[in-house]
This record gives structure tokens, sequence and C-alpha cells, in this order.
């Protein structure tokens, strides 16, 4: 299994904002077959430091998470994000 960790510092970090994104993206939940596993947590703790959202997605290999990648509904979310973000996300991926 691979675990793909994402990181997001949005412009507004408003609740309200911070919402939206992350209705973006837990709307690939159960939409691209290779995703076998997605969690999108907000941040609590509000400090200067802090990311807003992370992202938490799982596949059976490297080569799913390309598929994945290229997929149309995370082209719709990558254009989004490229609209929200505060300079860039941060990624961390590893064999799980």
């Amino acid at each position: 299994m691979l675990t793909h960790v994402v990181f997001f510092k949005l412009k507004d970090r408003s609740p309200e904002a911070v919402e939206v994104t992350k209705a973006v993206l837990t709307n690939m939940e159960g939409k691209i077959p290779v995703l076998r596993h997605i969690e999108v947590g907000t941040d609590i703790l509000h400090l200067e430091r802090s990311y807003d959202i992370a992202l938490i997605t799982k596949f059976d290999s490297l080569d799913d998470l390309k598929v994945y990648d290229t997929h149309p509904l995370h082209e719709e979310v990558k254009a989004h994000m490229k609209t929200v973000l505060d300079g860039t996300s941060i990624c961390v991926d590893f064999v799980s």
C-alpha cells in the first residue's frame, strides 16, 4: 500500500473557505477507482505554522498514484487548489 499525504495552506483561512476546499477534496471519494482510501482533516489549532487541510490518500501501487494524478476529477481538484493555495502544498509519499 502506498500512502500519499498532502498539506495545504490557503490564502483565505476562514472556516468557510476551508470547508469549501475540504468539500472539493472529499468529493473524490468513491469516484476514482484506484483511490483506495481518502481522509481530509482540517486544522484545529490555527497556529501561524499550521497548515489548514491535510489530505491522506492510499493506493495499491505507485502506478495507481500516477493514474490518480492524471484522472479528470483530480485534474479539476488541482485546478481549484491553484486558485486557493497560499504558495505550494507539501507532500510525503511512503509505503505503508
